[in-house]
């Protein structure tokens, strides 16, 4: 079978889809990630996937391609990657003591057949003070994460707890349902 290829180039989508066995090639995709007015955090995250995979799947026809993309939820905004120390340690003092939702949206396309997933993972931050925020953005630096931690790192000290389906879901790739949606394309999985 052709090599899956992932609308994307983050490296910790590409290790975990990596756990799956499957030859994989990536292509980074050309899309716009800025929110339409009033758009729903879930929804941009499912709109986002689906142009990441769409735009790369018609670079390269006759191939599965597979688009992700995750955005953090507070209090009904989105809340995208930092990119900067003092956005990082801006949005962890907004989601101290709060729970927050990521929405982990997946898209497997090839030539106009569309299998979607979104999962959702809900995340109760401790309260954190001003020095334990500081102290974990310099030894994580999660300037590329959404939600400024890393939670298969330190960042997960920052929580009281994480309800979800899927533990890879958190990390940006929901294992589960990228398993089922390639079942569904062919793919032959244990």
């Amino acid at each position: 079978m052709t090599p899956l290829l992932l609308a994307s180039t983050s490296r910790y989508r590409r290790e975990l889809l990596a756990r799956l066995g499957l030859p994989l090639d990536t292509a980074r995709p050309d899309v716009d990630e800025t929110p339409a007015p009033g758009e729903a955090p879930r929804a941009l995250a499912v709109r986002l996937a689906q142009a990441k995979a769409a735009e790369v799947a018609a670079r390269h026809p006759g191939r599965w391609t597979l688009g992700s993309d995750q955005v953090a939820e507070l209090n009904g905004a989105p809340l995208g990657k930092p990119d900067t120390v003092a956005a990082a340690q801006a949005q962890l003092a907004a989601m101290s003591g709060q729970s927050v939702a990521f929405h982990t949206a997946i898209c497997l396309i090839r030539d106009g057949e569309i299998h979607q997933a979104c999962d959702l993972t809900e995340v109760r931050f401790r309260t954190l003070g001003a020095d334990e925020i500081a102290r974990y953005v310099a030894a994580e630096q999660p300037l590329d994460c959404a939600g400024s931690f890393k939670c298969e790192g330190l960042g997960i000290t920052l929580f009281d707890a994480i309800d979800n389906r899927d533990p890879t879901a958190l990390i940006g790739l929901p294992l589960i349902a990228v398993a089922q949606l390639l079942r569904l394309a062919g793919y032959r999985l244990p």
